[in-house]
């Protein structure tokens, strides 16, 4: 799994995740563009080859704008990794407010739809690309007091089939993960008494990540791969 002289863009690369995955595309030899809304909270991974745009992915203008400066750097985008999202839950459905389900709908939906609408064209152009989403293990199945993060991360679900059965004839392949809770710091102390070895190790989900986007996977389109 080469990816000398490719370019990665990773969603969400100020988080655990998202830090995870640059690292691995780095330790592979491909440019990396890591966006997050702030530029201040980026680490660097391989600063001989590397791309900090701070960018509001709810706004399509700010993620026109990522592509943009990713072709003008780079001069191609073959590999989008969609990790930006955002996780809140305690409410049953009937209470939950139009506020939460904007806040959801925006980091878990829109980001990602923000983003697929400016990088796929541009693929497309190239003559093709690969494209990671991540959702999520609880899309699979609505969860008491989750209602609304459930249905979110579902939604990344059916886009990403929907957007592999569209392009897998233009060379584009389309897939996303679906990771239990992840091992991070933040997550262990929110739930000091759980037992996180069985949790997703985000070094671990970000191998699954590079397969997918690696030319090994070549066959599969519109795969929906629980981890953990």
């Amino acid at each position: 799994m080469d990816f000398s002289n490719l370019t990665v863009v990773v969603t969400g690369a100020s988080g655990n995740l998202g830090d995870a995955v640059a690292r691995a595309f780095a330790a592979r030899e491909a440019n990396i563009v890591l966006v997050a809304r702030h530029v201040s909270a980026l680490a660097g991974v391989r600063p001989d080859r590397q791309l900090a745009l701070a960018a509001d992915l709810t706004r399509q203008p700010d993620a026109e704008r990522v592509a943009a400066e990713t072709l003008a750097r780079f001069g191609r985008i073959d590999v989008l990794c969609n990790i930006a999202g955002g996780f809140r839950m305690g409410s049953p459905v009937h209470e939950t407010t139009d506020e939460t389900w904007s806040f959801l709908l925006d980091l878990n939906v829109m980001t990602m739809l923000n983003t697929v609408r400016a990088v796929v064209p541009r693929m497309l152009a190239q003559g093709g690309g690969r494209v990671v989403n991540v959702a999520a293990n609880a899309a699979l199945r609505g969860t008491a007091g989750m209602g609304a993060y459930c249905a979110t991360k579902s939604a990344v679900i059916r886009l990403t089939e929907s957007m592999a059965a569209e392009l897998r004839e233009r060379n584009v392949n389309v897939n996303c993960v679906l990771p239990t809770t992840l091992d991070t710091p933040e997550n262990r102390a929110a739930m000091p008494k759980a037992d996180a070895s069985r949790w997703v190790r985000p070094d671990d989900l970000a191998q699954t990540i590079v397969f997918l986007a690696s030319s090994d996977a070549r066959a599969i389109h519109g795969a929906a791969l629980p981890i953990g």
